[in-house]
């Protein structure tokens, strides 16, 4: 359900308020946000999945790895698996030149657009 005009000026106001009053956690907030991995981090975690998915075959096949009833590279092949996952999917550890080069970027977006005309709107009443 959208915000009423009210409403979103309301919100407008808070927000101009909070970068006044302290704009370096505005900033940190605003830099927080999720950004898209690059092609390299997918292809790296797509890597590593396939290579923990082998770990996890071959760990269960050859039982010479096991260790205490444990298949132990199974487990590790697990893990790399969880670790090419989330280093696919996660933009974590992507460092602040990205994030100092994350708003042109955005702006050229259709939402960077779009919330750049509503500001310009309300802006003008």
């Amino acid at each position: 359900m959208p915000l009423s005009e009210h409403e979103q000026r309301l919100l407008d106001q808070i927000e101009r308020a909070l970068i006044a009053e302290d704009p370096k956690f505005a900033s940190t907030v605003r830099a927080g946000r999720l950004r898209r991995p690059s092609r390299r981090r997918r292809i790296q975690g797509l890597g590593l999945f396939v290579l923990g998915l082998v770990l996890l075959v071959v760990g269960v096949a050859v039982h010479s790895t096991w260790a205490a009833n444990v298949p132990v590279v199974s487990v590790i092949g697990f893990l790399v698996m969880l670790g090419g996952a989330l280093l696919a999917i996660t933009s974590v550890g992507a460092g602040k030149k990205q994030a100092k080069n994350a708003e042109p970027e955005q702006r050229s977006r259709f939402g960077g657009k779009m919330e750049e005309r509503f500001r310009r709107r309300f802006d003008q009443e």
